[in-house]
């Protein structure tokens, strides 16, 4: 057997572990990068405020058509909403011939 222990290969596990993690840290935080915002998110957050102006114009749209409709159906009063001759269908129920016929002994 080699002259390590278990101890030792405990300790070199946990400091390998720590640097691998500290180091992990620091990369995250990119300390060189520069301390401006960058275009890209910049036209982000300029596309988020017009599709955020849109969806209040379409939410304002919508508001408006639901007053109309609500309004169209109030004017209506109790008109009913389709006309009291329409018949209905008539439901016939044709036996069919088998599509295959198979022969068993």
């Amino acid at each position: 057997m080699s002259g390590t222990t278990s101890l030792g290969r405990a300790y070199v596990t946990a400091g390998t572990l720590l640097v691998f993690l500290v180091l992990w840290a620091v990369i995250a935080a990119s300390p060189w990068a520069s301390g401006g915002r960058s275009q890209a998110l910049a036209a982000l957050d300029r596309r988020e405020a017009l599709v955020r102006q849109r969806a209040a114009l379409a939410e304002q749209r919508h508001a408006a058509r639901w007053a109309r409709f609500r309004a169209a159906v109030e004017a209506a009063g109790n008109r009913p909403n389709r006309p009291a001759a329409v018949a209905q269908p008539q439901v016939r129920i044709v036996p069919l011939p088998p599509v295959a016929t198979t022969r068993s002994s």
